[in-house]
């Protein structure tokens, strides 16, 4: 793939990667951007990766536009000659579904014609990649939800929204990482912390990765939420070389 270039005011330039939203896409982006980081070109200063761009910010005193163009064509053509080694990681996140946690749950289920089981065994049916991070710290931007399942946001938002809710918006699912307000269904509750300010890393998640929600009854989700408040709670992770923990 072809990619574009264009200026963003004098400090920034998006590098374009077509315009199709999808898994490869965003693996040429996660790749572009690591390799940018392993090349650590003077003059630039952070990098936002996005569904088909990756947006690049700059100091114009150390390298100049079209010079830092040539610099990220070498860095695509270099990849395409590559071999792509990555391998993908699945985090297990548990979900306690419907009730006082999911309460559009029901909501859900109407509008798609589906009894509320059914809803979520098609929601924790498989993995979804996380595109990109954003909105607030932590929170995943996912793909791949099946429509089945879609719903549009809620005509009246709420004014507060629980840390780790589960929900639905359109074609999207995501989970809140922060309790925030939010117009978007919600149809469950995870105990697990996606951003924790107290830790050395504080955002248990990154753009590139997948999570498969499995559902969990309210005991667990109780014995989970404690475990977590203790810091003993380990989020499952699978990778093609094995399984592993990730603390949270």
């Amino acid at each position: 793939m072809k990619i574009q270039f264009q200026p963003l005011g004098d400090t920034g330039i998006q590098v374009r990667f077509g315009s199709d939203i999808s898994e490869e896409t965003n693996q040429e982006i996660r790749l572009f951007a690591d390799y940018l980081k392993e090349q650590n070109i003077e003059g630039i200063i952070e990098w936002v990766p996005a569904y088909t761009t990756l947006t690049i910010f700059y100091r114009p005193d150390k390298v100049v536009y079209m010079d830092l163009c040539k610099k990220l064509e070498d860095i695509q053509n270099t990849l395409q000659k590559a071999d792509d080694q990555s391998q993908s990681t699945i985090y297990e996140i548990p979900v306690l579904y419907g009730g006082e946690v999911g309460p559009d749950l029901s909501e859900v289920a109407t509008h798609n014609g589906l009894t509320e089981d059914e809803v979520i065994s098609i929601h924790s049916g498989q993995p979804y990649l996380i595109y990109m991070m954003g909105f607030v710290p932590g929170f995943p931007y996912l793909g791949g939800m099946p429509e089945e399942i879609a719903t549009p946001r809620r005509e009246n938002p709420r004014a507060k929204i629980e840390a780790g809710s589960v929900g639905i918006a359109g074609e999207q699912t995501g989970v809140y990482p922060l309790e925030t307000p939010g117009g978007w269904q919600i149809i469950g509750r995870t105990p697990v912390k996606l951003y924790d300010p107290e830790k050395e890393e504080p955002i248990l998640l990154s753009a590139g990765v997948y999570i498969r929600f499995v559902p969990v009854g309210q005991k667990e989700y109780e014995e989970i939420e404690i475990a977590v408040a203790r810091g003993e709670y380990k989020v499952k992770s699978y990778a093609k070389g094995g399984a592993h923990d990730e603390d949270c």
